[in-house]
């Protein structure tokens, strides 16, 4: 990035300023299409990287290390469920569909232009000093109008910046005294600003008060709760920000790259328990007092010391050894991560300092991130890294290599314990000039008991062993009853070996199981309908895409405006972003990745309803490889229509089947933290598919027969 640029973006972005002229435009600017969201994907703060982008925003991608529900609180005698929290969530605001063509007024705006008004202030009301600066800028600013009824757009004359209960600086029944205004009618064409909001210990994003329709401007806005195109999320400052002019950014003073003292830097409090402990309290792994300088002290607060632990006194000695401000402006990258809340004062103090900010806080909404791309002026990181860098450093023997930490899909999805070679995981085959596999392993998963010879799952035992591909057949048997002698499975030209599951539940699965030799695996449930031609071409595409699913089933979601929750369709339409694994190709590494990376309390859900594994391996799949699945050429009917309605494989007649995947839905983006599937309209046909030559010139010519 040229200098210039480079200080423009700093310089604005450091400026609070900067939003009360972002606001002259951006709001004729909102119905454009050259936003960077699509509506669905912004609904959960979901931001899709161009092809040729492979390094996605982690905060958008990945959810938080703990969850909020399992942090500890400073009093164990407080506990917040997960239904309050999801409460408190749903009553942040009540105007979480609104957007700037359903809660925005433009009528009032084509008139007089884009004009401002500031309410009067009302005798008694105390304004904090940060929040008379905002109206004073306003006031000053050409946008601004005294008269009402030319304004565009109107700003509170009451405090609204700290709502947090406990703070000095709070309003009380703000409630009441913004419902009394004339002008309110529902927020409508209002702005609100806000700092902080929440208390301890949870630090909700609750404002206090139902802002209707009102756009905000909020500091430490998560992903989840932004409206895109509608909020604007701003940067933290504190209350010695100045309103205009202030010290110049110090990129000028530096070369480009940065020649520093320091390589990393960051001096802050260390919050012992709860939110935000986790990550300052894992820093002292990566000081090493030279090029790293990594502090934190816990001598803040009236209790701390009731709270301090045996690394307490020797942090706060080393804390008062070094200078911050000497630190900032002699480093080339600052530490920037989360505290109580998502945001941190330290933002806009690297960006000032020419400092590269190396951000760790999981699902913060980035300051101006609707026209700011910040992947080309800080280092976007993910909370867990560190810790996966310091189990890196413990066990050496099987810590990752620079090649996995820099190339997609990066360390965290890449677990060592599988494999000391890289050439066993499906992201390298091109780093490593390998050829994809040239054999598949089929698992079919049976549960019903075996009591025909003409058993769909014998045919497609069959089907499948016919394949050139086909190295060796195995059987899960789920089923309750004892396994099936020898004598009554087909004989065929590839070995079959018959299996119990563990458990006899769901995700067995998809257990990394010693038997399966090749790392290709098709999937398939004992009803899937496949002729051995099908089989072929699937395998032959799944060799050019070796990290995806590849399959014939497929499926797709969609955001449920009426119920605000996902929703999951099994309708044939143009679009997909499942592929089920009833009849599917993948390489086995997601076995392993499933069984090992996924939370207990998914793969215990999945089991209790004997349902939606298939859903969470493509939510699985998708989060690793930002990509869809691929569809390839199916015939309507993948499914034995024979079967008889009692037995186990029926469950897709069951009435509450699709309910519960529904549910699973809306769990499983709960637990990632957004929504990882992504919906694709190509399908891979054989070629000359269809088309009017002879059928002898086609290779997969049985295909269009079925």
């Amino acid at each position: 990035m040229q200098a210039k640029k480079r200080y423009f973006i700093l310089l604005s972005a450091g400026s609070c300023l900067a939003l009360l002229f972002y606001f002259g435009g951006l709001q004729f600017r909102a119905s454009r299409s050259h936003s960077r969201r699509e509506e669905h994907s912004g609904r959960n703060g979901l931001h899709h990287p161009s092809p040729d982008h492979f390094w996605p925003r982690f905060p958008d991608a990945l959810r938080p290390f703990v969850p909020w529900d399992q942090l500890e609180n400073e009093d164990s005698s407080v506990h917040v469920s997960p239904r309050q929290k999801r409460e408190a969530n749903s009553s942040i605001y009540k105007g979480k569909k609104c957007r700037m063509e359903s809660c925005f007024d433009f009528t009032l705006c084509k008139k007089n232009g884009f004009k401002v008004y500031v309410y009067p202030q009302q005798k008694g009301e105390k304004i904090a000093e940060s929040y008379q600066n905002i109206l004073a800028a306003i006031e000053g600013s050409r946008f601004y109008t005294s008269d009402p009824s030319q304004a565009c757009l109107f700003v509170l004359s009451l405090d609204t910046l700290d709502r947090d209960q406990l703070s000095p600086q709070y309003v009380h029944n703000l409630r009441s005294k913004v419902q009394s205004l004339h002008l309110w009618n529902n927020g409508r064409n209002h702005l609100i600003f806000n700092l902080y909001s929440g208390t301890w210990p949870d630090y909700t994003e609750d404002v206090g008060f139902d802002i209707g329709q009102a756009m905000l401007a909020k500091a430490s806005i998560s992903t989840e709760n932004f409206r895109p195109n509608f909020d604007v999320s701003i940067p933290l400052f504190s209350k010695d920000h100045p309103r205009t002019g202030g010290e110049r950014g110090f990129l000028k003073f530096n070369t480009i790259p940065p020649l520093r003292k320091y390589m990393l830097v960051f001096k802050g409090k260390r919050y012992l328990t709860g939110i935000g402990s986790d990550t300052r309290n894992a820093l002292y792994h990566v000081h090493n007092g030279e090029d790293v300088v990594l502090l934190t002290t816990c001598k803040h607060g009236k209790d701390w010391q009731k709270h301090k632990d045996s690394r307490c006194d020797r942090d706060n000695t080393e804390y008062e050894k070094y200078d911050y401000r000497e630190m900032l402006h002699n480093a080339t990258f600052c530490l920037v991560p989360r505290g109580r809340r998502l945001g941190s004062f330290r933002f806009l103090e690297a960006l000032q300092a020419a400092c590269v900010p190396v951000m760790l806080s999981n699902g913060w909404e980035l300051p101006f991130s609707e026209v700011i791309n910040w992947n080309q002026a800080a280092v976007i990181g993910d909370e867990r890294l560190l810790l996966q860098i310091i189990q890196d450093r413990i066990f050496k023997h099987i810590s990752r290599n620079s090649l996995i930490w820099n190339k997609h899909p990066g360390g965290l999805f890449v677990l060592p314990q599988y494999s000391s070679y890289l050439g066993d995981f499906p992201y390298y085959y091109a780093n490593l000039g390998l050829k994809p596999p040239s054999k598949f392993t089929a698992v079919i998963h049976a549960v019903t008991p075996l009591v025909s010879q003409s058993q769909p799952v014998l045919k497609l035992l069959v089907a499948a062993a016919k394949s050139q591909y086909c190295a060796q057949i195995i059987v899960l048997w789920n089923c309750d009853k004892p396994l099936p002698a020898k004598h009554r499975w087909p004989a065929t030209s590839v070995p079959v070996i018959v299996i119990e599951g563990e458990s006899k539940v769901m995700s067995s699965r998809f257990l990394p199981y010693d038997n399966i030799i090749t790392d290709a695996v098709l999937s398939l449930d004992e009803d899937t309908v496949l002729s051995t031609t099908e089989v072929d071409f699937a395998f032959t595409v799944w060799q050019s895409f070796p990290e995806r699913i590849v399959g014939y089933p497929a499926r797709s979601h969609f955001w449920d405006n009426s119920k605000e929750r996902w929703g999951y369709t099994s309708k044939w339409t143009n679009d997909y972003s499942m592929v089920l694994t009833g009849a599917a190709l993948y390489h086995k590494y997601y076995h392993y990745l499933y069984t090992h990376y996924l939370p207990a309390s998914l793969k215990n859900m999945v089991d209790q309803l004997a349902n939606c594994e298939d859903i969470l391996m493509n939510f699985l799949v998708s989060a690793v490889t930002k990509l869809p699945p691929i569809k390839v050429t199916q015939k309507k009917q993948y499914k034995e229509t024979m079967m008889g309605q009692t037995s186990r494989a029926s469950r897709w007649a069951d009435p509450d089947h699709f309910a519960q995947r529904q549910s699973c839905m809306n769990t499983f983006a709960s637990w990632f933290g957004y929504m990882p599937l992504i919906h694709s309209q190509m399908r891979l046909d054989p070629v000359l598919f269809k088309d009017q030559v002879s059928i002898l010139r086609k290779k997969y010519r049985d295909i269009e027969r079925l």
